[in-house]
C-alpha cells in the first residue's frame, strides 16, 4: 500500500496486484493510519483506489489459515485494524472518495461503503463475500450497508455471497455512481475538483452530523444536529462564505 499527498489530495492506493488487493491486517493498520493523519488544514479529500484490475479482494484468505483460538485475542486483533479503518473513516476531518475498478469483494466492498462517495466502472464486480468464507461482514459492513441499500438488500446479498456489477451497484445505492471503464478517472476527478473548492471544514462538520446521527431516537440526534450547526457557525469558513454569497448576488 502506498500513501501520496498531491495539492491537498492524500491518495491511498492498494498495492498488492499479485493477489487482487487483498488485505492484510497490517494493511487494515496502514489504511487506518493514512485517514487519521490527514487533516483539514493540508488536505481537502482522501481517495481509495486500487492499483490493476481490482479495488480490493477483501481480507487475505491465505492468512485467515493461520488464525487464532482465542476468542479475545481475535476480537482485538480485529477491532484494532479493520475495526480501526471504520472508526478513522466516520470520524475522519476530510470526505473520503473511492474510485472502484474490477472486483470489491468483502472487506474491499466494505471500504467502498464507508467512504462518503463512491464511483465505480459498470464492470466491476462486488460481492458482500464473508459467507463464501464462514465469516460475518466486518470492516463496518453490517452497520453501514442497511442505511446504504436497505435490510432487504443488504441479508439478500450477504447471504448469498453472490456477485453483481457496477450498474446493479449504483442502482443499489452502493456507490454514487457507475460508468464505463474509460471515464471513472474523469468523473472521480470532476468530483474531487469540486471537493477542493467546498470549505473542508464544514464539510467534515457535515459528515459529523450525518454519522452522528446514526443509530439516535430523533431527539438526540436533532440535539446532536444543533451542536454541530453552532460549531459551524462559529467558524471562519461560515463567515466567508456569507460573505461571498451576499456579494455575488448582490444582496443587502
Amino acid at each position: 500500500m502506498t500513501v501520496s499527498d498531491d495539492d491537498g489530495l492524500r491518495r491511498i492506493t492498494i498495492d498488492r496486484p499479485e493477489a487482487r488487493n487483498a488485505l492484510t491486517l497490517g494493511m487494515a493498520a496502514d489504511i487506518a493510519d493514512a485517514i487519521e493523519t490527514a487533516e483539514p488544514a493540508d488536505h481537502y479529500a482522501i481517495l481509495l483506489e486500487g492499483v490493476g484490475e481490482s479495488f480490493s479482494a477483501g481480507g487475505d484468505v491465505v492468512a485467515m489459515q493461520n488464525r487464532g483460538t482465542d476468542v479475545r485475542a481475535e476480537f482485538e486483533r480485529i477491532a484494532d485494524t479493520f475495526g480501526r479503518v471504520v472508526e478513522a473513516a466516520m470520524t475522519a476531518d476530510v470526505p473520503i472518495v473511492a474510485k472502484v475498478q474490477g472486483d470489491a469483494i468483502g472487506a474491499g466492498l466494505s471500504l467502498v461503503a464507508v467512504s462518503d462517495l463512491a464511483y465505480a466502472s459498470t464492470d466491476a464486480r462486488f460481492s458482500v463475500a464473508f459467507v463464501r468464507v464462514g465469516l460475518v461482514p466486518d470492516t463496518g459492513g453490517s452497520v453501514l450497508l442497511p442505511h446504504l441499500i436497505g435490510l432487504r438488500e443488504t441479508k439478500r446479498l450477504a447471504l448469498t455471497g453472490e456477485f453483481f456489477d457496477g450498474t446493479e451497484a449504483a442502482d443499489l445505492g452502493l456507490v454514487t455512481d457507475a460508468v464505463p471503464a474509460d471515464q471513472l478517472d474523469d468523473i472521480v476527478d470532476d468530483m474531487l475538483d469540486t471537493l477542493a473548492d467546498q470549505p473542508t471544514r464544514i464539510v467534515g462538520l457535515i459528515r459529523e452530523a450525518i454519522h452522528g446521527g446514526i443509530g439516535r431516537d430523533w431527539r438526540s440526534a436533532l440535539e446532536h444536529e444543533n451542536q454541530i450547526q453552532a460549531q459551524a457557525r462559529d467558524t471562519v469558513e461560515h463567515a466567508e462564505s456569507v460573505q461571498a454569497f451576499v456579494e455575488r448576488w448582490g444582496l443587502k
